[in-house]
């Protein structure tokens, strides 16, 4: 049993360093390639953020523990809201943006539900995989189309501030980009399997393990830099980083681990688990929703955020199997 909690320990360590290596090395040499800084925020530093989710599904999917990839995934978007957003409303209140009220909210609500209709049925097969990675490429073509039409400058600029900060050469930004991306993948196959065999002792399943151990450790990197932000004042992108997240994880890291190796869907992640995505996902919505004047989450919707996900998470602890 030490040994594998040792691993998962670990792992999840070398996981967050090295996605923020990965990403930082990403963002630099896209910049470097004339990539403009507005699709190296919604694109490189999009897909970078959750390189944790989409490594450590796709290894838990190849290895067998597809329950894993699926409670990482979802998993992953409760902890976004629930933990990551909350902790950053009541360190300094979140900002809602009117476009993200009009779009992007109802849109992750959308796809919750096309996700659960695909699996509605106690699988995951390789078709329901492939609509929701087209849905994906779908998403990023039209994010790309609209940025082009109604480039948002404010955005566009603090990217370009942060990877102008990070001060890396070429060759140094191409050496962070590589040893991010085989440190994401060596810390995976270490977390995935300290994981699994800590299930195993402790007589948990595999998705409670994905939900919970699993889903905070590929969370780590989002929460420090959401907690440096609110810290710095600075987390007026907090919500559009969090929903971009969780579109690409309920699209992106489901959709690849489903192709990896399909799933049978259980009836606990069908009307447990995607239930609670719902329900904060709505709850986001009603909250940021202001008539008349800029929306915000404050710190009191951030501890109800809180109190929910500590709930959520202490009823898997105490009905693991």
């Amino acid at each position: 049993m030490i040994a594998p909690i040792i691993a998962t320990v670990v792992g999840l360590g070398i996981l967050a360093w090295s996605a923020e290596r990965f990403v930082m090395g990403a963002a630099t040499v896209a910049r470097f390639l004339g990539m403009a800084p507005l699709l190296i925020g919604m694109i490189v530093i999009g897909f970078g953020t959750s390189a944790p989710e989409i490594v450590v599904s796709s290894f838990a999917a190849a290895q067998g523990t597809p329950e894993i990839a699926l409670g990482n995934a979802f998993g992953s978007n409760i902890v976004n809201i629930g933990l990551v957003l909350a902790v950053t409303a009541i360190i300094l209140p979140v900002i809602v943006r009117r476009g993200i009220l009009r779009k992007e909210m109802p849109l992750l609500i959308v796809v919750t539900l096309v996700a659960w209709l695909l699996m509605s049925d106690g699988q995951l097969s390789r078709g329901d995989s492939g609509v929701l990675v087209l849905l994906l490429v779908v998403l990023l073509t039209w994010s790309v189309l609209q940025s082009r039409q109604e480039p948002d400058e404010d955005y566009a600029h603090q990217v370009d501030q942060e990877t102008d900060s990070r001060g890396l050469s070429k060759r140094a930004a191409w050496i962070w980009l590589g040893v991010g991306l085989v440190l994401l993948v060596l810390s995976s196959r270490l977390l995935v399997w300290g994981a699994t065999e800590i299930a195993v002792e402790l007589g948990w399943s595999d998705l409670v393990i994905g939900l919970t151990v699993v889903a905070i450790g590929t969370s780590a990197p989002e929460l420090a830099s959401s907690i440096a932000a609110a810290r710095k004042g600075e987390n007026d992108l907090a919500l559009g980083n969090i929903i971009g997240s969780n579109l690409f994880n309920t699209l992106g890291v489901v959709g690849i681990a489903g192709l990896i190796a399909p799933a049978a869907v259980g009836t606990d992640l069908l009307y447990r688990d995607l239930s609670m995505v719902m329900l904060m996902t709505v709850l986001l919505l009603i909250f940021g929703f202001r008539l008349h004047r800029d929306g915000r989450i404050n710190r009191f919707e951030g501890a109800a955020f809180l109190v929910l996900w500590l709930g959520y998470t202490a009823y898997l602890v105490l009905n693991p199997s």
